[in-house]
């Protein structure tokens, strides 16, 4: 069995009135600052590791597993809050830690996680936010470049979209290479840019092997679509939480009180993209899902330039938003370029 905590990172469970969650610790016997990380989808905080050992010694760094990944407990995610199951855990942590002027940091649906945090737990005291190739302030799929959906009920988006092989070997604990579909094969050709190794892989896939299966959990189910491709989301599961029927935080341009935003994504990120091989309507667009109706009717969701559009309101109505785009790198900066991504969070926790 691998060994998944580094040298120097402890672990301890919090309870809090909604769940006992695992969270990871590079403590600190001078803390001036504490920053929080949020992992994405299929994975956990065991992937923040290397960047809480490479931060200062006055620097408290924590790392939360969310519901159904890691050592947390095991919930059923309500999709119809979009991301608020998550975000409501990630607050009761901070409340039951009593953090202040905490510094957030979310990756992929993580940033997500954080996004919708800031809109609905606005009494929080945060100091920063740094978004790592996060999901779209409009959610996964199903959306034109205005953030408007494309159908009524979102077809092509949510719990429907996740490949069942790959589901599959998840609950099965597949540690192979064997297929396309294999958890090692999925984080070395999509959660980095292919050609990347690093000695910690072996603790990645035991990271995304914690992710629960089922259709409370991940991916979550699906209903019938008259429209192309035929699903649309459910209301349970964590594909769900991000089906822009339900996950809209571009409202987060409007908060009063605006925390400095750091954007970090890297240039060739085939998750999250303006091209994405995540979403259906590319897919189609490429002929890898037959019956595609045509740009007008599914339009490819140009994630990135969402997100910028955004930041750019952001900073238009008084925020302090920075995007820092990592030439040759996949979804993970932080795994990828650890020098540049801790360069940049170094910058955003204020040296």
């Amino acid at each position: 069995m691998t060994d998944t905590l580094l040298h120097g990172i402890t672990a301890h469970d919090v309870t809090t009135p909604r769940l006992t969650a695992r969270v990871l610790e590079r403590p600190s016997a001078t803390a001036a600052r504490t920053v929080l990380f949020v992992h994405g989808n299929v994975s956990s905080s065991l992937f923040w590791q290397p960047t809480m050992l490479g931060l200062p010694d006055d620097v408290r760094a924590l790392a939360v597993d969310l519901r159904g990944f890691g050592e947390s407990e095991t919930l059923p995610v309500d999709a119809t809050r979009g991301l608020g199951d998550f975000a409501d855990d990630v607050a009761s942590v901070i409340a039951a830690l009593e953090l202040t002027d905490v510094h957030l940091v979310g990756w992929s649906m993580g940033g997500g996680v954080v996004m919708q945090f800031l809109l609905e737990h606005q009494d929080v005291s945060v100091a920063s936010v740094t978004l790592v190739d996060p999901v779209s302030p409009y959610g996964f799929g199903a959306t034109d470049a205005s953030g408007a959906l494309v159908t009524p009920d979102a077809a092509g988006a949510g719990g429907g979209g996740a490949n069942p092989d790959f589901v599959q070997r998840l609950a099965d604990g597949d540690r192979s290479s064997d297929a396309a579909t294999s958890p090692l094969s999925v984080y070395l050709g999509t959660y980095v840019k292919p050609g990347f190794t690093s000695e910690y892989d072996a603790i990645w896939i035991e990271s995304m092997l914690t992710t629960k299966t089922g259709v409370g959990n991940y991916p979550g189910d699906a209903t019938t679509s008259e429209n192309w491709p035929g699903f649309a989301p459910g209301t349970s599961g964590v594909l769900n939480t991000m089906a822009p029927t339900v996950f809209d935080v571009s409202g987060i341009a409007d908060l009063a009180t605006k925390p400095p935003i750091l954007w970090i994504h890297g240039a060739d990120d085939v998750i999250v993209s303006d091209a994405s091989l995540f979403d259906l309507n590319n897919l189609g667009a490429l002929g890898v899902i037959p019956g595609w109706p045509g740009a007008d009717a599914a339009p490819v969701q140009p994630m990135v330039t969402q997100t910028r559009t955004v930041l750019g309101r952001y900073v238009d109505n008084g925020g302090v938003a920075r995007e820092v785009e990592v030439p040759d790198c996949g979804h993970s900066p932080h795994l990828e370029h650890p020098d540049v991504f801790l360069g940049a969070l170094l910058d955003q926790l204020g040296g």
